[in-house]
Formats: C-alpha cells, sequence, structure tokens
C-alpha cells in the first residue's frame, strides 16, 4: 500500500489504500463465486453409475483436482469477503493485514486456475511457473535496466503512480476473463464417457477435435492470467512497481499480456487457421485506421492553430479533461474488450456436443446452421475486441501524450468499436433478421430521443426572459 514514513497515513494514501483493496476484492469475489457454482468440467447431466445429476463431473473423475481447486478457490472468494467488510478500519490498512490477505487471495486464485483450466500434473505445474517466470523476469529487468537511474523526483513519481493506475486496469481485465475462460473452455467440455474414443466427461471437447489449437488456446490464455495476477502482485507494493515501470519492464509484460489475449481468442473463437490469421488482419486494419485518422485531425488541427498565447489556468483545466477522457476511454476500452473475448469464446447458440454429418464436436452451432447470421456476429464482434485492444495498448503507452488531437482519434475509434459491438450484439441476440431490425429501429429511436431532449433544453436556455432582460452596466446614466 501507499504508506508514509513512521506509519501515518494521510488521507490521500489511506483513500488508494481501500480503492485498490475493494479493485482487487471485487473482482476476486465475482470470478470466484461464479466459478464456485460453475466449477469445471461441468456437471452431469443425468442420475448414472453412481454419480447423480448436477454433481460435478471432475469430482467423480479426478476428486484429487477438484478438491485442489474447491479450497482455492473458496480461500480465494472468502479472503476477498473479508478484504470488503474490513476495508473501513485504518488499523487493518496501516498494519497491513489487507494487503497481506489479498497477496492470499491472489495466491488462491493461481492454484484453483492450475487445478481446474487442466487434467494432468504437468500442465498444471507448467501453469503455475509461468507466474513466477514473470516476477524473476522483473526483477532481473529492473535490476539490469535501473542500474544507472538515480533517485525519482517527485513530478516522476507522480507520473508513474498514474501509470500504475491503467496498469492496475488492464490487470484486472485480464485476469478476470481468462480466468473464467480458462476453466470453462472454449467449445464447452463432454457431458458423458465415450469409450470407443477413449473420451472422458469433463474433457474439453476442443482438445480432442483441435489437439494444437486448444494447445495454442490454453498457453496464450494462461500466459495473459498469470502475467496479469503477477502485474498485481506488483503494483501493489510502490517498492516494486515504481523501478519496475520507470525501467518498462511492466509496459513489456503488459504487452506480452495484450498479445496473449489477441492469440488465445485468435485460436479459441474459430476451428480454421484461415479465420484466425483474419484476426490478426483486422489489428493491422484497425491500426491503419487509426494512421489515417490520425493525419486527418493532425491537418485540421494545423489549419486551426493560432498565435495566442494560452493562459495557465486553461493549461491545468485542459491537462485535467484530458486525464479524464483518458480515464473514460480506458474503461470503454476494458468493458469491450472484457465483453467480446467471452462472446468470441463461448459464441450464441452454444456448441455441437457431438460430431455429426457435416459438423465436429465443439464448432459452433450457429456456424452451421445460420452461417450468414454467424459470420456477421463473428466478424463485427472481433473487430470490436481487436479495436478495443488497440486502444488500451496506446492509452498504456501514454502515446502521443498531451495531444488532443490524439485523443480525438481514440474516442473516434472507441466509436466505431461500439457500433461493431452494436452489429454483433444484432446478429447474435436473435434468430432471424426481422428481430435485427428492430435492434437498429431501437438505436435510431434512442437518438431520436436525445435529439428530441437537447432540442428543449436548447430552447429553455433560450428562454424570451433571458432574450429581454436588460444589462444594468449597458444603460446609459441619465443626464
Amino acid at each position: 500500500m501507499v504508506a508514509k514514513s513512521g506509519g501515518d497515513w494521510s488521507g490521500d494514501a489511506a483513500q488508494q489504500a481501500r480503492s485498490l483493496v475493494l479493485l482487487l476484492a471485487t473482482l476476486a469475489a465475482t470470478i470466484t463465486y461464479q466459478a464456485g457454482l460453475d466449477p469445471p468440467g461441468g456437471v452431469w447431466p443425468d442420475n448414472k453409475n453412481g454419480h447423480m445429476a448436477g454433481d460435478p463431473i471432475l469430482l467423480t473423475v479426478n476428486a484429487g483436482r477438484y478438491k485442489a481447486f474447491y479450497y482455492c478457490n473458496s480461500v480465494a472468494f472468502v479472503a476477498s469477503l473479508v478484504a470488503i467488510i474490513l476495508v473501513q478500519s485504518k488499523v487493518m490498512l496501516e498494519t497491513h493485514v489487507l494487503e497481506a490477505a489479498m497477496v492470499l487471495d491472489l495466491f488462491g486464485l493461481i492454484g484453483a486456475y492450475a487445478a481446474g483450466s487442466s487434467r494432468d500434473l504437468s500442465t498444471s505445474i507448467y501453469a503455475m511457473a509461468l507466474a513466477g517466470a514473470v516476477l524473476v523476469y522483473v526483477v532481473i529487468h529492473v535490476v539490469f535496466f535501473t542500474l544507472n537511474h538515480g533517485d525519482p523526483t517527485p513530478e516522476e513519481i507522480k507520473s508513474v503512480d498514474k501509470r500504475r493506475k491503467r496498469l492496475l486496469l488492464f490487470a484486472v481485465l485480464a485476469a478476470t476473463i481468462t480466468y473464467q475462460a480458462g476453466l470453462t473452455p472454449p467449445g464447452g467440455v463432454r457431458l458423458q464417457d465415450d469409450g470407443s474414443s477413449g473420451h472422458q466427461a469433463g474433457d474439453p471437447v476442443l482438445f480432442y477435435n483441435f489437439p494444437r489449437r486448444y494447445t495454442a488456446f490454453f498457453y496464450c490464455n494462461s500466459v495473459s492470467f498469470m502475467l496479469s495476477i503477477a502485474l498485481i502482485i506488483l503494483l501493489v507494493n510502490p517498492h516494486l512497481y515504481r523501478p519496475a515501470i520507470r525501467s518498462y519492464a511492466l509496459a513489456v509484460c503488459t504487452g506480452a499480456g495484450m498479445f496473449g489475449l489477441m492469440g488465445a481468442y485468435a485460436a479459441g473463437s474459430t476451428q480454421h487457421l484461415k479465420t484466425s490469421i483474419y484476426i490478426f488482419v483486422l489489428g493491422a486494419v484497425v491500426l491503419f485506421v487509426i494512421a489515417v485518422l490520425l493525419l486527418v485531425f493532425l491537418d485540421n488541427r494545423n489549419a486551426n492553430v493560432t498565435s495566442q498565447p494560452r493562459p495557465e489556468n486553461d493549461d491545468d483545466e485542459e491537462r485535467k479533461t484530458k486525464q479524464a477522457k483518458r480515464k473514460y476511454l480506458m474503461l470503454l476500452g476494458i468493458l469491450v474488450a472484457s465483453v467480446t473475448y467471452q462472446a468470441g469464446l463461448d459464441p450464441p447458440g452454444g456448441a455441437w456436443q457431438h460430431s455429426g454429418s457435416g459438423y465436429d464436436a465443439g464448432n459452433p452451432i450457429m456456424h452451421d446452421n445460420q452461417r450468414h447470421r454467424y459470420l456477421a456476429f463473428f466478424y463485427s464482434n472481433s473487430t470490436s475486441f481487436v479495436a478495443s485492444i488497440v486502444v488500451i495498448i496506446i492509452l498504456l503507452l501514454e502515446w502521443k501524450d498531451g495531444k488532443r488531437w490524439s485523443l480525438k482519434v481514440m474516442n473516434t475509434t472507441i466509436v466505431l468499436d461500439l457500433l461493431a459491438l452494436l452489429v454483433a450484439y444484432a446478429a447474435g441476440s436473435s434468430r432471424g433478421w426481422k428481430t435485427s431490425v428492430y435492434v437498429v429501429a431501437l438505436v435510431i429511436a434512442v437518438l431520436a430521443y436525445v435529439a428530441v431532449h437537447i432540442v428543449l433544453a436548447i430552447s429553455c436556455c433560450h428562454s424570451p426572459r433571458e432574450e429581454n432582460s436588460v444589462d444594468p452596466a449597458r444603460v446609459a446614466p441619465a443626464g
């Protein structure tokens, strides 16, 4: 946490500590609660062979692994609730009890993920080793790249703390969506044993039909999850995150985490290599569009440049406005990336449980029954996901920091991002084109309502009473 020397806590420091604990505890409580009620491997659909319908499949086929997942997940959940309840206690903050509880919480998440996302011991060990490898890399990077760095100035500390908030938002995003995706992989899990093929209930369907693709998804998703957990652990302590941010060690980890997310999405959202390549092509297209928008806004800015100096108060106000704009864009990007990642891995309509004539188990049902609607959903959802990831990366790197027109570019990209999200919703939430048209009509109706409200507000601001009012200063004195 952020503590002052001598153990005295200022109001700002205590508020920052409470905000951090609430953010992490809320994250952990949300994902562990869902994972506990919907355990990895699914549940039995019927009473048969000594098990009851509704019981976890993993408890029957691998009791030791299920118990490891259950207790690690429960420890993380209980620790989160305790931290949320006690976060208002100043004594808990000063003694760093809640900080220790949140670290225990994060290690519980690591154990639950390692036990629930795989079915063999070696893979679980590899997954847990990833977090340790990240921490070791950050330490080595900081040691070698901060040898010639002096003590940071107050301005540098303030800038680092701002960047830390953005990195923490990314880490929360990645940890939330990758934890859920790792425990409930794309394509679903088998609900019955298949003696002829050797497939066991509770195993991922994608693992048997497309083993290479599932392996690519698993490790990309695991890398992103472990990176995010390691980032959160480092971002808790200022003695760790300040040199790590100044040496760009956390920037490297963030970039690797972003590419891990894109790799997991490309491998898990489709079963065809060509379509996966299209996703990365979409990233290049989004960057091209952003470059074009930069040129357009830059030309407009150069055409409107004036030689009049700005007062310092206006500069301070503009700086605060741009900082609030960055937070707004970052939150929107995180929101869109979260929902599109989950929707891409778990598409509407579900996935086939068994292979048949013309389709394979694990493939999206909508892809075979309503191909055009699925393609409209998939490409719109993928465009929205890739665009949000690109915007998050640019905001984290503070690219073109201080330029108002660069924020306009990001804002335009987010608007296009939300439009793609709307198309994906219209295509994936219904099974008839008529219903999709209704969704578009609802958007038009909402925009019309907003337009009417704006017109009424403007008319009220320019009421006849204000127009007929006379300024006493402009009245000439008598005589």
